[in-house]
């Protein structure tokens, strides 16, 4: 088992499941950059500096922590962090189980596997997944991260738990002064040619999931290493101005969208993979049966979300589809 970040249990009412987690994403070689010095290339480094001894540099072994409150920092040790109350600290405390739509993405930060901790925790680990997926619900609890309390959302994807840790509501700004100030009118038609234009994307493409500046970036600096020309590709074209005929622009756009896959103009095929292939990657080939609902895919009733409870009680024919469960 891979190195966990973090270990206790999970609590939901009376049930306690020993846990740990682990990364579900890294960072990756991601584009970033150091600051140089123009002139002749140097690394430009940041100093410790002490603001109360003549800008004098400091150990790192003499560097603490402390609170500013106004022009006061308040000094604080080990000792006194210890004494904060922080039952979280080992524990996954689950406060409410609320449909997967009720929580905002705005909050969703970081991602983890949740493991089971020993052979005794597989019953009531998958007991909570199943019952999750089947209720079509999410958790909603607390943990402490990273030296501090955080929301934190359990959803069940195929064999695993996954969480996330969530920002706190006053963690996210009012979008006041950044939407539409004044009001439209949107016609029938209009809306049937947007909606057309979204279906004629179509699923993701894996050409699309890579990220092509930080190849063209790497391109670059290869390029000076090897004392060469750069290989670009040619530039990217230049999104148009001001749209005139609105309907006239969301045909054009289906047509272009069709073409630049291959398609007909009454739309056909385009050899893709979806996003989807991302779970199936990270959770494994096994699949429970399909007579199984998914917390992930709401229902459609008459061309809306439904995020209705499931029923309490299960049929014998339910219980017999869902009987190839992992029983951990």
């Amino acid at each position: 088992m891979p190195h966990s970040l973090w270990q206790g249990a999970l609590s939901f009412g009376l049930v306690t499941v020993p846990i740990s987690l682990h990364a579900a994403t890294d960072s990756g070689p991601s584009v970033s950059f150091v600051r140089v010095h123009k002139a002749d290339g140097g690394r430009v480094r940041n100093q410790p500096v002490c603001s109360l001894e003549d800008e004098a540099e400091v150990p790192t072994e003499e560097i603490g922590r402390g609170y500013q409150t106004g022009e006061h920092i308040v000094p604080l040790t080990d000792d006194d962090l210890a004494q904060l109350p922080l039952p979280t600290a080992k524990t996954l405390t689950i406060l409410a189980f609320v449909p997967a739509g009720d929580v905002d993405p705005l909050q969703v930060e970081r991602g983890y596997y949740v493991a089971p901790n020993g052979p005794a925790a597989n019953k009531p680990y998958v007991l909570l997944r199943d019952a999750m997926d089947d209720h079509g619900s999410v958790a909603i609890g607390k943990i402490a991260l990273r030296s501090k309390e955080t929301l934190a959302l359990v959803r069940p994807m195929r064999e695993l738990l996954v969480l996330h840790s969530l920002r706190w509501p006053d963690q996210i700004r009012t979008p006041a002064g950044v939407v539409p100030d004044r009001l439209v009118d949107i016609s029938e038609d209009e809306l049937a040619a947007a909606e057309e234009l979204m279906d004629s994307y179509g699923p993701l493409n894996e050409e699309d999931l890579r990220d092509h500046y930080r190849e063209q970036l790497e391109e670059i600096v290869a390029a000076k290493l090897e004392d060469r020309e750069v290989e670009a590709p040619g530039e990217a074209p230049q999104p148009r101005g001001q749209v005139l005929d609105l309907m006239a622009a969301l045909e054009d756009s289906v047509r272009a969208a069709r073409s630049a896959r291959g398609e007909d103009a009454d739309g056909t095929e385009a050899s893709v993979t979806p996003l989807q292939a991302i779970e199936d990657k990270v959770a494994g080939t096994t699949k429970r049966s399909s007579a199984r609902k998914s917390a992930r895919t709401p229902k459609e009733a008459g061309g809306k979300k439904t995020t209705g409870k499931a029923p309490a009680k299960k049929t014998a024919a339910k219980n017999k589809a869902t009987g190839g469960r992992r029983a951990g």
